[in-house]
C-alpha cells in the first residue's frame, strides 16, 4: 500500500481545510451562539447552510464521495478519506455543506449502482443537485435489528403495486420538510432463504399512509433532519420503484455499507483530532496546583496516547479504503468491521479525556465536545453495534 495521498487528494483536502476556516468554523460559532440563546432551530438547516452549499459548490466541494466523473468528483475511497476526516471537525455543517452528508450519501450511491433511469431522474439527479434529501428505513423499534432476519416491515405485492406496513426507528433526516423519499427495507419474500428475503423501495414522503410518529433526540441532542420513528400504514407505491428487483436487499446493503463505513470512521477521527487539538490548547492555557495543566504527567500521558490511538486508527481505516478500492467491498468486509470498532471507541477515548482536561466547561454546551462524545458513543451502535461486528472477526479467527 501506497501510504502518500494523491495529488488530487491533495489539492482536495487543501482546497477544504481554507473552506472549513473561511466559512464553516465561523458559521458553527454562530450556530452555537444561536444554540446558547434558544434561537436556534435544530431540525432544520441553519440560514447559514444556503450560503455554505452555494460557496462549497461554486469552488468544486460537492458530491465528493461518489466515485464517479459524470456525477461526483471521481475520487477513490482512499482519496476522499481524508477529506471525511476534513469534514469530521464540524460533522454538524461540513458533510452536509458539500452534500455529503450521511444517510444521502448510501441512499446516492444505492440508486447510482442500482437504480433504474427513472428512479435516477426522479430522486437520484435531485439528490445530487442537492435539491431534496432523503432517508433510510431499516431499524425497527420492537425487534433486534442488528440481525437483519428479525425484520418484520413488509413489502408485499398487489398487482402493479406493493404496499409497505411496518414501523421504522432511527430514520436520519425524515422529520425535516427537505427530506422527500425514504429507501425503506422490508420482507418480500418470507419463505425464501434469509438472504433472499429482503428488498428495498422508494416510498416518497408524502405518500398517502407514511406518518413521521416522532423525533427521537440522542442523549437529549436534537439532530438536523431528525431522527424520526415512521409508521407505514399500508403505504401503496408503484412497483417501479423497487430497487434491484424482488430479494435483493441484502445485497444492496452490503453494497451501500462498505464506503459509509469508511465516511463514519474518518469523520470519527476527524471528531478526535479536533478534540486532542482542543485539549492540548486547554492544557497550556490553565494553571492548577503551580504549574500548567499540561505539565502535569497525567495529561501528558493522555496526550501522548491520544496520538497514537488516532494515528493507528486512521492507518487501518486507510488500509481499509485501499482494499475496497483494489480487491472491492466483499475482500474488505473483515477490515470495515475492525474500523467500524475501533475509530468510534478511538475518539470517545480521545474526546472523554479532552472532557477530562476542560472540567466544568467540558460537560457544557460552551464547547462542542460533549456533543461529540453523544455522537460518537452512538456510532458504538449505528451501522451495526460493535458485538456483531467483533461476532464477524472473532469468526474469521476460528475459522
Amino acid at each position: 500500500m501506497d501510504f502518500s495521498h494523491s495529488e488530487r487528494s491533495q489539492r482536495y483536502q487543501e482546497q477544504l481545510s481554507v473552506f472549513m476556516d473561511e466559512h464553516v468554523y465561523p458559521a458553527e460559532a454562530a450556530i452555537a451562539q444561536r444554540n446558547r440563546t434558544g434561537d436556534e432551530d435544530p431540525i432544520e438547516a441553519p440560514p447559514e447552510m444556503l450560503d455554505l452549499k452555494r460557496i462549497a459548490r461554486a469552488q468544486g466541494l460537492w458530491n465528493l464521495f461518489l466515485p464517479d466523473d459524470e456525477y461526483g468528483a471521481g475520487l477513490t475511497n482512499t482519496e476522499y478519506a481524508p477529506l471525511a476526516e476534513i469534514m469530521g471537525h464540524v460533522i454538524e455543517l461540513a458533510p452536509e455543506a458539500t452534500n455529503c452528508s450521511a444517510p444521502d450519501t448510501g441512499n446516492m450511491e444505492v440508486l447510482h449502482l442500482f437504480g433504474t433511469p427513472e428512479q435516477k431522474e426522479r430522486w437520484l439527479v435531485p439528490l445530487l443537485e442537492g435539491e431534496i434529501r432523503s432517508n433510510f428505513g431499516m431499524t425497527e423499534p420492537d425487534v433486534a435489528s442488528s440481525d437483519p432476519r428479525n425484520l418484520e416491515t413488509s413489502i408485499t405485492p398487489d398487482g402493479s403495486d406493493y404496499i409497505v406496513s411496518g414501523r421504522k426507528w432511527w430514520s436520519t433526516g425524515a422529520v425535516s420538510k427537505d427530506s422527500k423519499v425514504a429507501i425503506v427495507m422490508g420482507v418480500t419474500e418470507p419463505d425464501a432463504p434469509p438472504k433472499d428475503r429482503y428488498s428495498m423501495i422508494l416510498v416518497p414522503s408524502d405518500a398517502e399512509g407514511v406518518e413521521i410518529v416522532r423525533d427521537l433526540p440522542v442523549f437529549g441532542y436534537r439532530h438536523r433532519g431528525g431522527h424520526a420513528e415512521v409508521a407505514y400504514h399500508d403505504v401503496r407505491v408503484p412497483a417501479t420503484n423497487l430497487i434491484a428487483g424482488p430479494g435483493q436487499g441484502y445485497m444492496i446493503a452490503q453494497a451501500r455499507l462498505g464506503p459509509g463505513r469508511v465516511h463514519h470512521t474518518m469523520r470519527a477521527i476527524g471528531q478526535a483530532e479536533r478534540a486532542l487539538s482542543m485539549m492540548v490548547e486547554r492544557a497550556k492555557s490553565r494553571t492548577a496546583f503551580g504549574s500548567r495543566i499540561s505539565e502535569k504527567g497525567v495529561v501528558q500521558e493522555w496526550i501522548a496516547e491520544s496520538r497514537l490511538r488516532i494515528d493507528q486508527a486512521r492507518l487501518l481505516v486507510l488500509r481499509a479504503a485501499w482494499l475496497i478500492d483494489t480487491e472491492g467491498n466483499r475482500a474488505a468486509r473483515h477490515e470495515v468491521s475492525a474500523i467500524k470498532v475501533v475509530a468510534p471507541r478511538m475518539a470517545l477515548w480521545v474526546i472523554n479525556k479532552a472532557i477530562q482536561v476542560h472540567g466544568g466547561m467540558g460537560v457544557s454546551d460552551d464547547t462542542p465536545l460533549a456533543a461529540m462524545w453523544a455522537n460518537m458513543r452512538t456510532l458504538q451502535i449505528a451501522d451495526g453495534p460493535d458485538e456483531v461486528h467483533n461476532m464477524v472477526l472473532a469468526r474469521r479467527e476460528l475459522r
